[in-house]
């Protein structure tokens, strides 16, 4: 016990220290050229840390669990769910916990056959996850769903070299990228699949990987984390014009804006709550209560956005079910090396639902290279709370119309 109290104590003042670095802009600046073979040497600022994730990743597993971020006070967007965890993979799909992708289909209205052929969901994480493949496939069978590997060209995962760097595993984040690509196979069954691994979790190593996704053929990608605001934020935003829309969750902690969701080039999403019901829809939701979301402090609003009350950027633009009760089925062994059926909530669900929303439409070039076309479009979205707030945004995804 009071060696892990050490460690605890040491990845405490590791962290403090990083979070107090980087006053000024923690981004690189980034070319418009977005061809693999430039990609492939993107810069990584020398004043951004890059931490060894064996050592604080490591700590931050053993004594957090689901910790992820380990640099300038990044975090990702996953709280576990309400059901048992580490069930064995052979375990009947009636008998896992949590919403499976027939229910987030149903509840959200998206079409299951068909739609989404074509498509690309780019999901950018930190740190390797060497079972995701494997991992992957076992959700996809389990559900129906059709097989998504790197033999049939579904999946791809980007990570070793492609950013200057060896990509180490990280079990916190491993347990992210496991969500992000099960929620994403959940709404869209027919999209390939690109895992994109960032060498760090500094804001500018997942930029950096979110480039090479787009690279790669991705035509939407989903963000699941989230910093403070901070001032140089604004001389920042015009990097998070990637070219596909840039889908971001709100984060975790409740009331207010948080980076990169409030960016202007950011699709932001917030978090809801969902249960079955005898309505029409057979779903009610309402906003969860731990949801990020408020106004920018230092990004002006859009022309496209209307007046709420923020003088800036409103941060969110659309909602989707992030509550962790009951939370969604998820298969991930790297944290457990075995069974590995678990739940999980947070915006880490909502931003690949709201990703996958955008691939089912097939319009992620042309319109939504910000939240602009959402507004125009808001009646084809269910409405929490009455309307449009800063925190839902705009609604839900009820089909496509919307995106």
């Amino acid at each position: 016990m009071k060696q892990a109290n050490g460690l605890m104590a040491f990845a405490a003042a590791a962290l403090l220290t990083a979070c107090a670095q980087g006053t000024g802009s923690v981004l690189p600046s980034m070319g418009s050229d977005r061809t693999p073979s430039t990609l492939k040497a993107v810069p990584i600022p020398a004043t951004t840390p890059t931490p060894s994730p064996g050592l604080l990743g490591g700590v931050l597993n053993l004594v957090g669990g689901l910790a992820c971020g380990v640099t300038l006070g990044v975090t990702c967007h996953i709280l576990p769910g309400a059901g048992p965890q580490g069930l064995a993979a052979g375990t009947p799909a009636g008998q896992l916990p949590g919403f499976h992708p027939n229910d987030l289909r149903d509840a959200y209205n998206l079409p299951s056959t068909g739609a989404g052929a074509g498509q690309t969901i780019g999901i950018v994480v930190a740190f390797d996850n060497p079972d995701i493949e494997a991992d992957l496939s076992v959700y996809r069978a389990k559900f129906g769903l059709p097989p998504c590997t790197t033999a049939n060209g579904c999946f791809k995962k980007l990570g070793p070299g492609l950013l200057g760097a060896v990509v180490a595993g990280n079990e916190g984040w491993g347990q992210e990228s496991s969500l992000d690509v099960d929620v994403a196979s959940a709404v869209c069954p027919n999209c390939k699949i690109i895992v994109s691994e960032a060498p760090s979790d500094s804001p500018a190593a997942l930029l950096a990987a979110a480039r090479v996704a787009v690279a790669y053929g991705a035509t939407v990608v989903s963000n699941s984390y989230s910093l403070a605001e901070y001032p140089a934020e604004a001389v920042d935003d015009a990097a998070y014009a990637i070219g596909v829309p840039f889908v971001v969750g709100a984060g975790d902690s409740g009331a207010g804006a948080q980076w990169p969701a409030a960016s202007s080039h950011a699709i932001a999403v917030g978090g809801t709550s969902l249960a079955r019901d005898t309505s029409a829809r057979g779903w009610s939701e309402k906003l969860w209560s731990l949801s990020g979301g408020g106004c920018s402090k230092h990004i002006a609003k859009p022309a496209w956005q209307p007046s709420d009350g923020c003088a800036g950027r409103s941060a969110n633009d659309v909602a989707a079910f992030a509550d962790p009760n009951p939370g969604v089925s998820v298969y991930d062994s790297y944290l457990s090396h075995g069974a590995g059926w678990r739940t999980y909530g947070g915006t880490s669900v909502a931003a690949p639902i709201v990703a996958g929303a955008i691939a089912l439409a097939g319009n992620g070039t042309t319109d939504l290279l910000d939240a602009g076309y959402i507004y125009g479009h808001a009646s084809a979205l269910h409405a929490i709370g009455g309307g449009y707030n800063a925190v839902a945004g705009n609604g839900s995804p009820d089909g496509v119309g919307a995106f």
